[in-house]
């Protein structure tokens, strides 16, 4: 099929006008009408409702619609991506991250740009949100996965994710067996949490949906790192309240369950420096979002 077909689509699809359509463009409307009946017919199936006054999409048409736009997305990323690696990008991309932030996208996405870019050396550096945005300052690192936000400027911030939050609990618990549980369940328990000024809005989110529940957390000891939040469960010294993807570091000893109330959102923002010109940063935020879009359309 003529990829100018979808673009020629897409303009009528969106102006639901064929006379604006081709003038969006630079046609005539005879020629346009001409073509999307090609369209129709090489797919067999009627896109457009038309008549003299209206102009309007058929469920087909507007399935088709979001599709072709999602092929003209796909094939404008695959040409900057083949250009890229073209020019024989190479360099050092030094990429920041907090512990809780590695689970299945970000996992994908490093793969990806290693498959893609292998000449680029990508070193990973695990850091607190405060510790990513000074490095982002400092030019220490170029791309940071945190927790939080702290504008600034030629930072921009871009929201990656957002997750629920999730019970941790010793395997032999009282509790382990259930599929979810109740948050207040857990008033009595023993917390283990990160130090507040290691991470103070996520803190604050774990703490605060206790709160609204009646829970005032007993912290019995603090950890900075999650995989040792996990580990201190598994040795039954206490509970914690983790985000979902923490869950990535499923070991023996621990089970993670979901809560039976509405949990607030952990979001996980992705920060660069906009004021500054690297291939290699651009190509991975070129594959960032391409492995973003991918997973969004599954």
């Amino acid at each position: 099929m003529d990829l100018r077909k979808l673009h020629y689509f897409i303009a009528v699809a969106e102006e639901l006008h064929f006379n604006r359509a081709a003038q969006k463009l630079n046609m005539t409307q005879p020629p346009l009408s001409q073509q999307i009946q090609v369209l129709e017919e090489e797919l067999g199936v009627k896109l457009l409702e038309r008549n003299k006054r209206h102009v309007r999409l058929t469920p087909a048409g507007a399935v088709f619609l979001e599709e072709a736009k999602m092929i003209l997305a796909q094939l404008e990323r695959s040409i900057k991506m083949t250009q890229l690696a073209s020019k024989g990008i190479t360099g050092h991309l030094v990429v920041g991250f907090v512990d809780s932030a590695v689970g299945d996208s970000m996992v994908d996405i490093f793969k990806a740009f290693r498959e893609r870019f292998p000449q680029i050396q990508l070193t990973l550096r695990e850091m607190t949100s405060a510790q990513q945005t000074q490095a982002l300052l400092d030019e220490t690192i170029h791309v940071g996965f945190l927790r939080s936000t702290e504008p600034a400027k030629y930072i921009q911030y871009r929201n990656f994710t957002n997750e629920s939050l999730v019970a941790v609990l010793p395997e032999q618990h009282p509790l382990a067996g259930e599929p979810s549980l109740s948050v207040r369940s857990l008033a009595t328990e023993p917390f283990i949490l990160f130090p507040r000024h290691h991470g103070i809005p996520l803190h604050n989110l774990i703490t605060g949906f206790c709160v609204r529940h009646g829970v005032y957390p007993n912290v019995v000891q603090e950890a900075i790192q999650m995989y040792t939040i996990v580990n201190l469960v598994a040795a039954n010294l206490g509970i914690s309240i983790v985000p979902s993807s923490v869950a990535v570091f499923q070991r023996s000893g621990v089970v993670f369950r979901s809560f039976a109330e509405s949990t607030p959102l952990v979001p996980l923002y992705t920060a660069w420096r906009t004021d500054k010109e690297n291939a290699a940063l651009s190509a991975f935020l070129e594959t960032m979002e391409d492995i973003c879009s991918q997973l969004s359309s599954n």
